[in-house]
């Protein structure tokens, strides 16, 4: 709102907003993957505006990401990993407090508790590996969404199957399938590809994706 002025003397310019000292933070994981998102588009000579160009989101949302104050959904995600030549799957990652080192070899445990997260509208998808270079890249994948939304697409294949519930996957150009549990789908590098719930009740996916090659885009 314009600030009121009275008539007891000489009108004086409004007082600059003061930014609140309250963190605005969503939580620790936003924080390190919006750290990390700067850290990509800088190394990039990227301003944010040309960010915002090459993803097709705004200036002030990505600015919110990369300061922790908004969290980028999985489809974001995609699109600004594809911009920064990186993956979804590596920025999401990027959120986990400890990442193995790329020379480890050991093998690798993770509990049920543990791995990054991606919240989305309507579930979460969790990396089934810890944070670290890997040949494949595997996600645990819930929603209860019934929306479509936007295709993801990137340059690697990708395998997914399903858990439990029933699922509508779009596989751009191709017929729309109905999957249920046991189904499972496999398709190439550059086909879109979105999924949601076919009647409303929960689903679960694990969806793994290949690793870029060197020098392959997102």
């Amino acid at each position: 709102m314009p600030t009121e002025l009275t008539d007891t003397g000489p009108a004086t310019a409004p007082t600059p907003a003061v930014e609140p000292t309250t963190d605005r933070v969503v939580d620790e994981q936003a924080r390190r993957i919006g750290a990390h998102v700067r850290t990509l588009r800088r190394a990039a000579r990227m301003t944010l505006v040309q960010l915002a160009e090459r993803t097709g989101l705004s200036h002030p949302f990505l600015s919110q990401v990369e300061r922790g104050h908004s969290r980028a959904s999985m489809v974001s995600l995609e699109k600004i990993a594809g911009a920064l030549d990186t993956t979804q799957v590596a920025l999401l990652a990027a959120g986990a407090p400890v990442r193995q080192e790329p020379d480890d070899r050991r093998p690798e445990v993770l509990r049920a508790g543990e791995g990054a997260r991606g919240p989305f509208s309507s579930g979460e998808a969790r990396l089934l590996v810890h944070a670290g270079p890997h040949a494949f890249e595997p996600l645990e994948w819930k929603g209860d969404n019934t929306d479509l939304g936007e295709y993801f697409e990137h340059h690697e294949d990708e395998f997914l199957t399903v858990l439990a519930g029933a699922v509508v996957l779009d596989l751009r150009g191709q017929d729309v399938l109905r999957l249920g549990p046991g189904d499972s789908a496999y398709y190439r590098g550059g086909t879109g590809h979105r999924w949601c719930s076919a009647d409303g009740s929960a689903f679960h996916l694990i969806v793994v994706k290949e690793t870029p090659r060197s020098g392959a885009g997102a």
